[in-house]
């Protein structure tokens, strides 16, 4: 029994240190999906801030070509 004893605590050290690392990968994990949807909306942002100044540009455009035209 004796010389299984010393297996026995290297078997759970192992297994809680195991515990330990999963932790940290799950926070990982967790972490970086929250990037990855904090990026996401990030790019949605984006892409409507864009889509407001093409529609400002295009107002602008109209205009001039309105008041252009008034000059005729």
């Amino acid at each position: 029994m004796r010389a299984t004893h010393p297996l026995l605590i290297g078997l759970t050290c192992l297994a809680l240190a195991a515990c330990g690392l999963t932790e940290t990968a799950t926070s990982a994990a967790t972490i970086a999906a929250a990037k990855a949807k904090e990026a996401e909306q990030a790019k949605k942002q984006l892409e409507l801030v864009q889509q407001q100044l093409d529609a400002v540009k295009q107002q602008q455009e109209a205009q001039l070509k309105a008041a252009e035209k008034a000059t005729e």
